[in-house]
């Protein structure tokens, strides 16, 4: 069975080399317990995830940051269907694919 965690958090802009990517950062909290569940990652440290924004679902993966939490990327078309952008406080529930 599939941990979900719910919480909310700011959507923000990061921009690094050319490439502007919409994020959220999963509270350490709740970071902390997904590191704990999911200690062999794949490339890059991420874990597969499956996120929803009221009835917007899709499947991604969340990659570590430096100070402990997790960087969640939120696609356009996402953050359209949603009507969600950079500055909004979002409310997230995410399933760590354990399985996959």
């Amino acid at each position: 069975m599939n941990p979900t965690f719910t919480f909310t958090s700011e959507l923000r802009q990061w921009e690094a080399a050319k490439t502007t990517w919409v994020y959220a950062a999963v509270p350490l909290d709740e970071a902390d317990i997904i590191a704990d569940l999911v200690p062999s990652r794949r490339g890059f440290g991420s874990i597969r995830v499956t996120v929803r924004i009221e009835q917007h679902e899709w499947n991604t993966s969340i990659f570590p940051m430096n100070d402990g939490r997790f960087f969640l990327p939120v696609k356009a078309p996402i953050r359209k269907k949603a009507k969600v952008d950079i500055g909004d406080t979002v409310e997230f529930e995410l399933d760590v694919r354990i399985e996959d």
